[in-house]
């Protein structure tokens, strides 16, 4: 197989600072991908920013107009992008109602809202040069809804119908669009998220699936698996679905959840995270 660099010399990766990102990132320059990748404290690269084909970019994506100049100057650098991996993202738990709505809001504006405006501006460039592959990182969650994390399934589930969209706008385009739909891996994601308030009124619940979340977080594979799903999705130069984790969240949960009832499927979800 090619490295991809033949098919994609350069990328732009958000959130490349840690978890899946840095994974990814690690991935394209091992095969020598120029990489741009983006993170609100550059000194959280780590390793990365010693790699020769990687270059740093200081980003919060909340400042859209900030994100639209890095996304025209990386561009300009790169002599253009081939590349977008819509990564950036965080994890907000506890309930909806008792939590303050902005927290929810912040999430919807930064995850969907300032990721589509840059998408709209990446595209465009895309499209132009004929060529080109455009990754939503989204989540399983938007077949497998996380409890107290209504704002980030909302979120991955948007971005993913918007993935959707695309792939019918785009088709016969030379771009490829990539819903990229990673399960539980470790990667200190729960360590950026709000942890159960113990005041709650639904504590103990709100505890037990705090506990399966971390649990299955720890559990799972290291993120490299999913940087390997990713190149081989890339490499094929295929749109569509990607679903990437261990076997059973990734394989057969979504071959069960298609062939069991709406109502059984939410049953044996609050019964797995401990809020029946």
């Amino acid at each position: 197989m090619p490295a991809l660099s033949q098919l994609y010399p350069t990328a732009f990766v958000t959130g490349a600072s840690g978890g899946l990102g840095r994974a990814f990132a690690a991935m394209l320059l091992d095969e020598g991908v120029q990489v741009w990748g983006t993170a609100r404290d550059p000194a959280r690269f780590g390793v990365l920013r010693d790699r020769a084909g990687f270059h740093s970019v200081t980003l919060d994506l909340n400042d859209r107009p900030a994100a639209l100049k890095v996304w025209a100057e990386a561009s300009s650098q790169a002599g253009g992008l081939s590349v977008l991996v819509n990564n950036a993202g965080f994890g907000r738990f506890g309930e909806f109602a008792v939590e303050s709505f902005a927290v929810w809001q912040e999430q919807l504006d930064t995850m969907l809202g300032a990721t589509l405006a840059l998408t709209h501006v990446a595209l465009a460039d895309l499209q132009k040069r004929e060529r080109g592959a455009l990754v939503n990182v989204s989540s399983l969650a938007t077949e497998f809804p996380l409890p107290f994390m209504s704002g980030y399934n909302v979120a991955k589930a948007g971005l993913s119908a918007f993935s959707e969209s695309l792939m019918i706008e785009t088709a016969g385009t030379g771009v490829t669009v990539i819903d990229f739909r990673p399960g539980d891996y470790r990667t200190g994601f729960n360590q950026a998220m709000f942890s159960p308030p113990s005041s709650s009124p639904s504590a103990p619940r709100l505890a037990r699936a705090w506990r399966a979340l971390e649990s299955n977080l720890l559990a799972g594979p290291a993120p490299e698996r999913a940087a390997r799903d990713l190149r081989r999705a890339l490499a094929a130069s295929r749109g569509g679905v990607v679903r990437s984790g261990s076997f059973f969240q990734a394989r057969l949960a979504p071959f069960l959840a298609r062939m069991a009832p709406l109502a059984l499927r939410r049953a044996i979800a609050a019964r797995y995270f401990g809020v029946a």
